[in-house]
């Protein structure tokens, strides 16, 4: 026994050798993919309702959040908040919001006539469309993460926000991203008008 453990200490002696002095700079997985200025992956989802949602087909500003399960403390927390703005999204701002998770339309049907939900939750089986978008896991991978994407009308990311806890707290970051779009979709390039003089 003794010698096994004598053994293994020369090894990693041996290998610290070759460590590198400084502090080690790792990556645990936790970059989003998708980022600002990159066109957002296209999808199709069933909703609650039974209706297919493809983001290609919104030609509007578009709210993506993903949360992690239906019916839980925090995502509840967090559906109900985007529920009570998301009249406002779409008056104020000209948007449409969808949330999305792993679980099957049967689970969103439930989930939404639990909250009154008047926007789509989209079923993502398999999470083909959370890894398309490159939303990381959350809390040492073991928790799907969850991510709030602002899409512009024509699908390019301007804004994500990544905050597990504070599920509410997306609402507010979404519709500040939404407002700053707004001004900056208004103020496009125009050419100014022109008179001949009169003779």
């Amino acid at each position: 026994m003794f010698c096994q453990i004598l053994s293994v200490s020369m090894l990693l002696v041996n290998a610290l050798a070759f460590m590198p002095a400084g502090p080690i700079q790792r990556s645990f997985g936790t970059s989003l993919n998708l980022k600002v200025g990159e066109t957002a992956p296209d999808f199709k989802l069933e909703d609650q309702n039974g209706k297919f949602v493809s983001r290609s087909s919104i030609k509007k500003p578009l709210v993506v959040y993903f949360y992690p399960a239906d019916s839980t403390p925090g995502c509840t927390a967090q559906s109900n908040a985007f529920n009570a703005q998301v009249k406002d999204i779409r008056k104020q701002y000209g948007a449409d919001l969808v949330g999305i998770s792993g679980q099957n339309a049967e689970s969103k049907q439930k989930f939404a006539a639990e909250l009154g939900l008047d926007f789509s939750i989209l079923a993502d089986e398999g999470d083909a469309v959370r890894k398309a978008f490159g939303v990381p896991k959350a809390g040492f991978g073991f928790f799907p993460g969850r991510v709030t994407y602002v899409l512009d009308k024509s699908g390019e990311c301007v804004f994500v926000y990544d905050n597990l806890v504070d599920a509410e707290s997306h609402v507010q970051k979404a519709t500040e991203a939404l407002a700053e779009l707004k001004p900056a979709a208004k103020a496009g390039f125009a050419l100014p008008k022109f008179e001949l003089p009169k003779f």
